[in-house]
């Protein structure tokens, strides 16, 4: 006997839609008939690039989520957002200094934050967001590159943010200053890059080059990552 699925009503572009009650957003936009071939991290693009910005029923507050992790919910409408406008401003890494002075000249808006802590809970990666930024007001780079490690540049903090803070670009900053000048040198990686230079690769990368598609998928599955993080 076939079990019937419990369905909610949801609206896509105003549109209402008959979906599992159980899917994603992400499941239920491709249920509804919309195909997502490129962008979402899940479909051949870049994690985080499924933001989403939803409201309920009887509800005047705005949500966020991820369509890959977030459920439908009955009377939901769905706005996809394809990335989240931000200044992102150009810097040579070569020629920046590890310090506070750095953030207060690049990203002077981090100094306004006021600890609402809105940015953590927004965060759909449980970060604790407004830690990192605290930490970097102290010149605790380390401790921010660190906080912020797993951060996947959806943006939907900087949308809830009252002072207009980017906090996954200055993540990123951090992240960056950190690797460059405070972390500790690895000989695994210095050893590798001399591999790299004198072309010990080259031959293994000309063959995935001339690969079809299906065979890199192929290859890519059956890789024994046990292996690699052990070479």
């Amino acid at each position: 006997m076939e079990v019937k699925r419990e369905m909610v009503t949801i609206y896509i572009m105003g549109k209402a839609y008959k979906v599992p009650a159980d899917a994603t957003i992400m499941g239920a936009l491709e249920y509804a008939g919309y195909q997502l071939k490129r962008g979402a991290g899940c479909r051949e693009g870049f994690c985080g690039a499924c933001a989403t910005v939803y409201r309920l029923p009887k509800d005047y507050k705005l949500y966020t989520g991820l369509a890959c992790s977030t459920l439908v919910k009955d009377g939901m409408y769905l706005t996809q957002i394809p990335f989240v406008p931000a200044d992102k401003p150009v810097y040579d890494i070569n020629k920046l200094e590890p310090t506070v002075v750095t953030f207060q000249k690049i990203y002077p808006e981090v100094f306004r934050c006021v600890a609402c802590n809105t940015c953590t809970k927004a965060c759909p990666q449980d970060l604790e967001v407004m830690d990192y930024i605290q930490a970097i007001i102290r010149g605790d780079i380390a401790k921010a590159a660190d906080l912020s490690f797993d951060c996947i540049c959806c943006g939907l903090c900087a949308i809830r943010c009252p002072a207009e803070i980017v906090q996954y670009n200055v993540g990123l900053l951090a992240r960056r200053l950190y690797g460059k000048y405070l972390n500790s040198k690895s000989k695994q990686l210095d050893k590798r890059i001399e591999e790299i230079k004198q072309g010990k690769f080259d031959e293994e990368i000309s063959k995935l080059m001339k690969m079809s598609r299906d065979e890199l998928q192929k290859k890519y599955y059956e890789r024994d990552l046990e292996a690699q993080v052990g070479d």
